[in-house]
């Protein structure tokens, strides 16, 4: 992995901010007064309460591999406060075909009410995009808070996530019952065993990255400030006919005050990685006792348990986007992933900040596998123009070309669409299973 937390800050983002007396600087993380100032900064932009200081030590130790950059404005009151931050880590993203690919996770990404309008956000972003292609990282990712910011600095949304709700009293099993059995577990016991199985299924699902020790605590409500919101969380675990663990899940059940009935039980997190598992969860959260509501929060938008009940229409679920992806190198990118199918295509890629603009013949052949000519200067008849925002959103399969080009946001000839419709397809939606 590409190391970058002391890479030097981008001369030219440090250059622009400064003709608004702004100063950019990275933070060194192994100075914990000064870390703690970026921390409560970070929390700060985020509307977070304040930060006690248990939570702090538990960031400072959690996050301090990361690169840390803020800005300053020496004039202000609080002068040692920065008035934005952004926080950056190489990760390997999973792309189709079980595959990886380093990716840029791009996060923490603030600025203070009171320095608005003054190009600091722009010249952060700009400034780790640049960075980061400097170094070789074909793409950025990250997931975001405002869904109108990213697309100018070539983000797209690549990959999605739904809140699923589930009128429990409609509902009786349909799918199969395995064999094991599902057991209850301590919240600790939880953010060890989904830690490792994080690891064990990451590959099946296009989008997701490893994750850190700190989100597991904060999941598992064992983190400092998240030890009061943990203490109604439930975990059990599926364990198969062998005794070995192959799923996991955490809930809450909140009362309805006026129908002790009818409670909602809220599903946190569920992964598994055999079927049984994954039907022995669901089993054991639609069957529960004096409960009327289901919801379950950042599923897949094709999750498969709504045909595992008898009544599809007492499931509903509304989608966002989750993931956004920025293509740095488009020859790197679509040459580490497989394609569903054989094909040809050329591509005329646009980018209004250079990182990506060019030709690129794209061969595919039998096996899935693709060859990128990068800089192509022949005729093609099966030809596409899109801008780097559009290619983004296509990646991971999560969007079709012939979606996009109904849209107006790629053009090329019905059979070129058609052929980049085929080869781009996933088998599976791609899905993160957690937020950066």
């Amino acid at each position: 992995m590409t190391e970058l937390a002391d890479v030097p800050i981008d001369q030219a983002s440090a250059t622009s901010l400064s003709v608004n007396g702004l100063r950019l600087a990275l933070v060194d993380t192994s100075d914990h007064a000064k870390f703690e100032t970026w921390l409560r900064a970070d929390s700060r932009g985020f509307h977070e309460p304040e930060f006690s200081a248990e939570t702090i030590t538990h960031h400072v130790t959690g996050l301090a591999d990361r690169r840390t950059t803020g800005v300053w404005d020496d004039s202000t009151l609080d002068a040692a406060t920065p008035v934005a931050t952004v926080s950056s880590w190489t990760v390997d993203m999973t792309v189709p075909g079980r595959r990886t690919l380093e990716a840029l996770a791009i996060s923490s990404v603030t600025v203070a009410p009171t320095h608005r309008r003054k190009g600091i956000a722009r010249n952060l972003l700009e400034g780790e995009l640049r960075t980061a292609h400097q170094r070789g990282i074909p793409m950025a990712i990250l997931t975001v808070s405002e869904s109108t910011i990213y697309g100018r600095f070539g983000f797209a949304p690549a990959a999605f996530a739904a809140n699923l709700e589930i009128d429990t009293k409609r509902v009786t099993w349909t799918g199969p019952t395995p064999d094991g059995r599902v057991n209850f577990i301590t919240r600790s016991q939880f953010r060890n065993d989904v830690a490792e199985m994080h690891e064990r299924v990451r590959l099946d699902s296009p989008g997701q990255i490893p994750a850190w020790g700190l989100r597991w605590d904060q999941l598992a409500g064992i983190a400092d400030d998240d030890k009061n919101k943990g203490a109604d969380l439930r975990a059990v675990r599926y364990d198969d006919a062998d005794g070995h663990a192959r799923g996991l899940a955490l809930y809450r059940v909140t009362e309805n005050e006026g129908d002790f009935r009818g409670h909602t039980l809220t599903v946190l997190h569920l992964s598994h990685e055999t079927d049984d598992a994954y039907f022995a969860l669901w089993r054991y959260l639609l069957e529960m006792d004096l409960v009327r509501a289901l919801k379950a929060v950042h599923r897949t938008v094709d999750e498969p348990v709504v045909w595992n009940i008898s009544d599809r229409r007492a499931a509903s679920q509304s989608t966002w986007d989750h993931l956004w992806l920025r293509i740095l190198d488009v020859r790197a990118s679509l040459e580490a992933r497989r394609y569903a199918g054989e094909g040809r295509c050329v591509l005329r890629v646009e980018d209004e900040l250079g990182f990506a603009t060019g030709t690129y013949l794209l061969e595919v052949d039998a096996t899935g596998t693709a060859r990128v000519t990068a800089g192509f200067d022949g005729d093609d008849s099966a030809s596409i123009s899109l801008p780097i925002t559009s290619l983004s959103a296509l990646y991971l399969g999560g969007v079709s070309a012939s979606t996009l080009s109904s849209a107006g946001l790629l053009a090329g000839t019905s059979k070129s669409v058609a052929t980049l419709d085929s080869i781009f397809h996933s088998a599976r939606a791609p899905w993160l299973s957690i937020s950066f």
